[in-house]
């Protein structure tokens, strides 16, 4: 049964969407059409499922949340009962077969990186999109770390907010299962996020990317300024700039990473140029022209790789705000004034 647990990435492509998950399936999509993604590999959906049955999680899970008082509506109690569940799940030895072929893939990952104990990153992958719902961990190395951050993944389907949602519905308590992606880190210079239509105003014209020096998450969380571009979409040259504070950075640990502030000399200045700005945006258009809708990505530029070295991490349909006629009348007699 080992064969449904884990994926390489190279296999996967959008057809295997409920099998390992929305991010898993795209990112082996983007790989099959031969744009840089991180190497890796993929957890089913069903090792989720293996995992909670076979060490009697599920079980255990349910009479937690069957003797509990707490209800869709206690914030502290939930907080305690999902930490109570979390720590449960977390404290599960993964199955001897799983455990062997999850490993098997690590060691192979390695050997593909040319190095041993090579960092990766362990996400969730949902078969729809939860964004920053769940756990994500970064720079981890080494076997046993991987596995234990696997199943750090797996016990955040119980965060807070799912369990309020669980008993809401009255569905069932292991009703969330979620593939895991393990990838490669990717050293990066700068990072960020890129969307092939202006989100906020639906314009079809404009490409809006921001970025930050060192790992994306400092962009993705929306905790601080990052620069801010316009790419023109069909001649990838820079309308606008924004430079911003850039006030920290997400920084690789000897294991995982920390936020430190950036040093003046690195905010005071673009974390991308324009060669750097236009290999995102052609990517970017490529990933819209293949899946056929406007893509919200996630990107970061390798500092250990020659140009060009923008690796893709992430690709999902963007969310756009679609202006009514009567604003798109507004925003042209504003253009044609301020001209």
């Amino acid at each position: 049964m080992s064969e449904k647990w884990v994926y390489w990435l190279e296999d996967l492509g959008k057809e295997q969407n409920d099998l390992v998950g929305k991010k898993c399936a795209h990112l082996g999509e983007i790989a099959k059409i031969g744009l840089p993604v991180p190497r890796g590999f993929a957890l089913s959906v069903q090792a989720y499922d293996y995992f909670m049955s076979e060490t009697g999680a599920t079980q255990e899970v349910a009479a937690m949340i069957g003797a509990s008082p707490v209800t869709a509506e206690d914030i502290d109690g939930l907080n305690r009962l999902s930490l109570a569940i979390r720590q449960t799940v977390e404290s599960k030895q993964i199955p001897a077969e799983m455990e062997s072929t999850i490993l098997s893939h690590y060691d192979g990952l390695c050997q593909k990186c040319g190095r041993a104990d090579v960092a990766v990153s362990t996400r969730s992958a949902g078969t729809v999109s939860h964004p920053g719902q769940y756990e994500t961990y970064l720079n981890v190395k080494g076997r046993a770390d991987v596995l234990q951050k696997v199943r750090k993944v797996w016990a955040s389907t119980f965060n807070a907010r799912s369990v309020a949602y669980r008993l809401r519905k009255g569905l069932p308590v292991a009703s969330g299962p979620i593939g895991v992606a393990v990838l490669e880190m990717v050293q990066a210079q700068s990072a960020g996020i890129a969307f092939s239509v202006d989100p906020n105003t639906g314009d079809e014209t404009r490409m809006i990317v921001e970025a930050n020096w060192g790992l994306g998450e400092s962009v993705v969380s929306g905790e601080l300024t990052p620069d801010r571009w316009v790419l023109d979409k069909e001649t990838l040259a820079v309308r606008e700039s924004l430079l911003g504070k850039k006030e920290k950075t997400t920084c690789f640990e000897e294991t995982g990473v920390t936020a430190r502030e950036t040093p003046p000399e690195k905010s005071c200045v673009f974390c991308c140029n324009e060669t750097e700005l236009a290999e995102i945006g052609r990517l970017t258009k490529e990933l819209e022209k293949h899946f056929g809708v406007p893509q919200d990505i996630e990107w970061a530029i390798a500092a250990d790789r020659p140009f060009p070295n923008v690796v893709l991490l992430q690709a999902r349909p963007a969310v756009v705000v679609k202006k009514s006629a009567s604003d798109a009348v507004v925003d042209l007699m504003l253009g044609m004034f301020m001209r």
